[in-house]
């Protein structure tokens, strides 16, 4: 559950400083980074997920709403709207695997 936080303060760090590449150092080499819900991605790799973020940055943060498990996650746009995170994670704690899920309120 601190991975999960850790990587909402860090992405909503990244929202406000617009600094994509060291959000970017939290994914393993050879991540992949799905939505479902919206036109985006998959994006496989560090390389193609730190592009997709600063060709398309997000404006809203994120507040965690509930984590049962370091890779379960539901969340709230600062903007309305929520959704749900599921991260798997290395054993040196990048994330291996994010599958983002958007509800739209």
């Amino acid at each position: 559950m601190d991975r999960v936080k850790n990587h909402i303060d860090a992405f909503n760090q990244a929202v406000t400083t617009g600094d994509w590449t060291t959000f970017a150092t939290r994914f393993a080499e050879d991540a992949r980074m799905t939505f479902i819900g919206v036109p985006a991605g998959p994006y496989v790799g560090r390389v193609a997920i730190t592009e997709a973020y600063q060709t398309n940055p997000p404006t809203d943060t994120i507040s965690l709403l509930d984590s049962p498990s370091d890779e379960q996650a539901r969340f709230e746009w600062s903007s309305g709207g929520t959704g749900t995170m599921n991260l798997t994670w290395t054993p040196t704690n990048h994330l291996a695997t994010l599958t983002i899920t958007i509800t739209f309120g």
